[in-house]
């Protein structure tokens, strides 16, 4: 009988660093991921406790964001400013353009990403939209937020929308 030949492969002894994000992308539940979440959600729940009196609230809406926006490459921070100065975190708000929702999303989204079911209101669908509509700009801009941030409001070429959310970022958020 012959032996059985086995190639040997070294173990790496560190993870490379761009393998981190892959990781995580690929298994949100890891217990890295997760205490990341628990330690940001613990520094946004004070300054979100301003415009959301309920902690359980305060806890669903930070969880699914945080999930949100990283499935969308985007700072979480950031989402937290744009829904801060497009509705105040009132999900059933209704903009005078008929935008929708937290993040005011404009019903014709439905159309272009979703189901004719989809409900702009509902928080965690209204999140999936806003993230995914604004990663989009944000690549069409090339990582420019302040241009991606005015495509999102339908102000491109002017910037005091962009100024608005940056600032709460900067502000509130950071």
């Amino acid at each position: 009988m012959g032996s059985l030949m086995v190639a040997a492969y070294p173990a790496p002894s560190v993870a490379e660093p761009a393998l981190r994000p892959t990781l995580e992308a690929a298994d949100p539940q890891t217990p890295y991921v997760q205490w990341r979440l628990q330690q940001w959600r613990s520094r946004m729940d004070a300054p979100l406790s301003r415009f959301v009196a309920s902690p359980e609230q305060r806890h669903t809406l930070l969880t699914r964001l945080y999930q949100e926006a990283r499935l969308a490459g985007l700072p979480p921070e950031l989402v937290l400013a744009l829904i801060q100065v497009e509705s105040a975190f009132n999900a059933d708000a209704v903009s005078s353009a008929g935008a929708v929702g937290l993040m005011q999303i404009m019903p014709f989204w439905v159309a272009e990403l979703g189901l004719p079911v989809d409900d702009l209101t509902e928080p965690n669908r209204n999140l999936r939209y806003g993230c995914t509509i604004l990663a989009h700009y944000l690549a069409v801009e090339r990582g420019d937020f302040t241009r991606a941030l005015a495509r999102y409001n339908g102000s491109l070429g002017k910037t005091w929308y962009p100024e608005r959310v940056l600032k709460a970022w900067r502000d509130h958020w950071r």
